[in-house]
């Protein structure tokens, strides 16, 4: 696997910092984080006091209409709690977000709705998100009855359309999670977050707990699902190498914060910061 910094080969397509990134750059943004902030726990019982743990520090990003967005760090650096806010599974502690550039109250239940009907999450365990006594058909069904609303026959139809989408044959949503391997689950999880016909997708460590070969075949479906236009992608990972074959952008987190940003190639060929140029060193020594 190439690593980040690594000369492309000749056959490499056009840098990502070029035209089709700028052009998504300069439309207004699908949706944006506007300096938020998420703190855990904090007060105390019997008049002591805890301080509050900031798992995202006053962040800022942009995600353009199509764009693929890869945001990387060390385990802790909230990137995965960023990712929960940006589908409204999380509410900011300070700061919001704007969707089509209007601002969202994700303590109201109509805006968080709103915001889910656009933006759906992939998780890195897919188990996690099915009721392990329902059929997976059921599970990719949720969303279309809560966000949507579809009849029956209309969900079955969708249920079949998606399964074919993501290689996977209709009759096999009638079973159970237990009956899948941890590709074919992660599969009907990224077909359970395109059920309800979301503008985002926000994907939380999707293949880090795959076999390589399962991870190839996930990372494949990813890249056809962004070359059909009109998906937007944010992208959590660790694997710096995966996160540059795939994202337009990359957002690099420690501590909360946000501490580097840009087209991804480029930040990770000719980084600014020492933090990224670690996880660059890093990634090549366990890659050795």
């Amino acid at each position: 696997m190439r690593l980040p910094g690594d000369s492309p080969p000749p056959h490499a397509e056009e840098p990502k910092g070029g035209r089709r990134v700028e052009a998504r750059a300069a439309s207004s943004p699908l949706l944006e984080a506007r300096a938020v902030t998420r703190r855990f726990g904090g007060g105390g019982w019997f008049g002591t006091k805890r301080p509050a743990l900031v798992a995202v520090d006053n962040v800022s990003l942009p995600l353009g209409p199509g764009e693929t967005l890869g945001i990387v760090g060390e385990s802790g650096s909230g990137k995965s709690t960023l990712a929960r806010m940006l589908v409204g599974l999380l509410q900011p502690s300070a700061g919001d977000l704007a969707l089509d550039g209007e601002a969202l109250d994700l303590g109201r239940g109509a805006d968080r709705r709103r915001l889910q009907r656009r933006a759906q999450m992939v998780f890195q365990d897919p188990a996690s998100a099915m009721n392990p006594r329902k059929t997976v058909g059921a599970s990719v069904e949720a969303p279309m009855i809560g966000l949507k609303g579809w009849d029956a026959p209309r969900r079955k139809a969708r249920v079949a359309e998606l399964f074919a989408r993501v290689g996977l044959a209709p009759e096999h949503a009638a079973r159970h999670p237990h009956e899948f391997s941890g590709g074919q689950l992660q599969r009907i999880g990224i077909a359970r977050a395109l059920s309800a016909d979301p503008r985002i997708v926000v994907l939380d460590e999707p293949v880090s707990a795959l076999d390589v070969s399962v991870q190839a075949q996930v990372l494949a479906l990813l890249r056809e699902l962004r070359a059909g236009g009109g998906l937007s992608l944010v992208f959590v990972s660790h694997d710096l190498a995966v996160v540059e074959a795939l994202c337009d952008r990359v957002v690099v987190m420690r501590r909360g914060r946000v501490v580097e940003e840009g087209a991804c190639r480029a930040v990770l060929s000719a980084p600014r910061e020492d933090y990224t140029r670690e996880l660059i060193q890093a990634a090549r020594r366990f890659a050795a």
